[in-house]
């Protein structure tokens, strides 16, 4: 069911300037009655403005006066606002924290040592780096090369474990199960 874009500023302005109750207030903003009642007590959404829904096109005037009249009916969001609501946001760049930036040579050091038949595009969705370093690693020409030591990235917190196994299932060649090192070989 599609919301307001704004439900408590939305629900303070139709406790504020209609005859609604709790119940059809909080079914039309998707929040629960007693939230509705404490904002009408100033007791939640201190300092919110009211938006008005019906400048925002989410209502007609004639639904908030249908509800008035009838307690057991409740508001719909207006087709209108139902097709021009929900903006999709695109994934962006995942952040890393300074701290962590550094283990990311060593991450994808590991990543070619243990799994060497992932492609380049899924290191850098898993680690979040970029193919020109998973390439300098990759033909050693890295400008801290010496210093790298491979490290799981799991470990490190770049990626989850259920990730890392289901790209390399994914990738894995079926003679690769055999031929690949394993950690133990390494420690």
């Amino acid at each position: 069911m599609a919301y307001p874009l704004m439900p408590k500023g939305t629900a303070v302005w139709l406790l504020d300037n209609t005859k609604l109750t709790f119940e059809q207030i909080a079914d039309f903003c998707g929040m629960h009655p007693l939230e509705i009642q404490g904002i009408a007590d100033g007791e939640v959404a201190i300092g919110i403005m009211g938006q008005d829904p019906l400048l925002m096109g989410e209502l007609e005037k004639e639904e908030i006066e249908r509800a008035e009249n009838d307690e057991a009916y409740r508001m719909k969001i207006s087709d209108r606002a139902k097709k021009h609501g929900g903006r999709k946001t695109t994934k962006g760049a995942r952040y890393t924290p300074i701290a962590r930036r550094q283990d990311k040579p060593e991450a994808i050091a590991w990543i070619i040592k243990y799994h060497p038949y992932i492609p380049d595009s899924q290191i850098v969705k898993l680690i979040g780096t970029t193919k020109k370093t998973i390439e300098a690693i990759r033909g050693r020409t890295h400008w801290n090369i010496n210093n790298i030591k491979p490290k799981d990235p799991v470990l490190l917190g770049l990626c989850m474990q259920t990730t890392l196994d289901a790209v390399a299932a994914k990738f894995r060649p079926a003679d690769a199960a055999a031929s690949a090192p394993s950690e133990d070989d390494a420690a």
